[in-house]
């Protein structure tokens, strides 16, 4: 970060602005935004998610005058979250937790005669498995007979991938990353067989509010005054929320099996092996402290609670969407604040999307780790995806990591099964062209071959480090 510029993802809401100086999370609030701040202080509810950690932690803060833009008539400062993360790269019970935490948020504020104004996942971050709402401009006091204008947003982004994945068995990922604004109610109808109408939820947020919108969309009607007219008022929305919340505890997506769900089953190490590769990566990870570091591909986790150990904050990333399930649960019922569990196809990652590619950031641009785990991938990423090795290794050297690297050979049954039905177009996939392709681009300070010697650990420092 810069000592002085502000968050392009905010640029779209007139009210506020983020900026980042000298380290510090900074808000700018317009004349109406400090009115609804100082009514939203006052609250209970307030100050009891925040001291919870489900609200980012908050303060009012002086400007520095001659640095401060004068349309902003007060400033906010939030603790930083350790790293920033948005809803297409979660698994599904991520977006639900996000989503209860929405909705737990709603009522609170509904009891106190407010209403979150938007209900995006975009404004969750997470500190390890706790959700955080970060969004403060988003409370606003409840005018008397206005809806939840944040409803249809809740649904778009929240409900329907939710519905998606555990009604239909879909990734509701793609959707979100090809779509900010979520999935539109005629295309989640149109996802519905008619058995589905009959499953929770399914009548009354999607067809019905289908046919609400179509209808609408052919007339010079306003939705507003009409449900003031006719009588609308806070326990409606309230009745609403809590249908919600029942109707959202409850979705389970159920599969149990995946590409690499079962990997650890079948792991080609011998005991002692693993026990060597934990010991390589342990010595690694407690020769100096870490601030982020990142395991690719990282399975169940078991890499990331070592490096854990001795980092301020873990990614763990892998493309198996249930293996970043399970392992979040995992994280979840152990409280760990840790490790963030996140689904990143490294052949594949999420770029910069949104308007002029500034509104969410590509994974790299949110932060480059000083810690690489790369263990048991190098050998998919080549064969399974296609990358040149030279290629993936310069990535990483890009990156200015250290790293912890395995490289698996062409004798291992992982990799002969890898190639068994495949023509054998990876030359590239050599060890002495590896060995030669990571010198070039790291220090190798430590290497070990486990005892099958199928499987060689390398640890090295981008040379842009040393």
């Amino acid at each position: 970060m810069t000592d002085s510029h502000f968050e392009p993802g905010s640029f779209r809401d007139r009210t506020s602005r983020v900026f980042y100086r000298d380290g510090a999370v900074l808000r700018g609030l317009n004349a109406h935004a400090a009115q609804e701040w100082e009514v939203l202080n006052t609250k209970s509810f307030f100050q009891q998610f925040m001291t919870a950690g489900k609200l980012v932690q908050t303060e009012q803060v002086e400007p520095r005058d001659e640095q401060w833009d004068e349309q902003w008539t007060i400033v906010l400062k939030h603790r930083a979250i350790p790293f920033i993360s948005y809803p297409y790269e979660w698994p599904f019970s991520m977006l639900q937790d996000a989503a209860l935490l929405t909705l737990e948020l709603q009522a609170a504020a509904l009891r106190a005669d407010m209403t979150l104004k938007d209900a995006t996942p975009f404004n969750i971050q997470w500190s390890g498995s706790q959700p955080v709402f970060i969004d403060i401009p988003s409370f606003e006091r409840l005018r008397p007979g206005e809806p939840w204008v944040g409803y249809r947003q809740f649904c778009q982004l929240f409900l329907y991938p939710l519905f998606l994945q555990a009604y239909k068995d879909l990734p509701f990922q793609p959707w979100l990353r090809g779509n900010l604004e979520g999935i539109e109610p005629a295309q989640c109808a149109q996802l519905m067989s008619f058995s589905d109408v009959l499953r929770p939820g399914v009548l009354s947020h999607v067809i019905l509010q289908a046919k609400a919108q179509s209808s609408y969309a052919q007339t010079d009607r306003n939705l507003k005054k009409d449900l003031r007219q006719a009588g609308f008022h806070k326990a409606l929305i309230q009745a609403n929320v809590g249908r919600l919340q029942k109707q959202v505890a409850k979705l389970t997506w159920k599969q149990t099996r995946s590409t690499w769900s079962g990997y650890t089953d079948a792991l080609p190490y011998t005991d002692s092996e693993q026990a060597q590769k934990v010991d390589f990566v342990r010595r690694v990870t407690h020769s100096r402290h870490w601030p982020l570091v990142w395991d690719l591909g990282c399975n169940t986790g078991a890499f990331s609670r070592i490096a854990a150990e001795n980092a301020d904050y873990v990614l763990a990333m892998d493309v198996d969407a249930l293996v970043i399930e399970r392992l979040y649960c995992d994280l979840k019922q152990a409280q760990a604040r840790k490790i963030l569990p996140l689904i990143s196809n490294v052949a594949d990652p999420a770029p910069n999307l949104g308007w002029r590619g500034l509104e969410r950031k590509a994974l790299v641009a949110r932060g480059t780790p000083d810690l690489t785990l790369c263990l048991a991938l190098l050998h998919h990423v080549v064969i399974s995806a296609h990358i040149p090795l030279g290629e993936f290794i310069s990535w990483l050297a890009s990156l200015g990591t250290a790293l912890v690297i395995e490289f698996v050979t062409r004798d291992d049954p992982m990799v002969q099964t890898l190639l068994r039905h495949k023509a054998d177009h990876y030359a590239d996939y050599d060890l002495e062209y590896f060995e030669r392709c990571l010198a070039d681009a790291f220090e190798i300070d430590q290497q070990e071959t486990l005892e099958a010697g199928t499987r060689r650990l390398y640890y090295g420092r981008s040379k842009r480090q040393v």
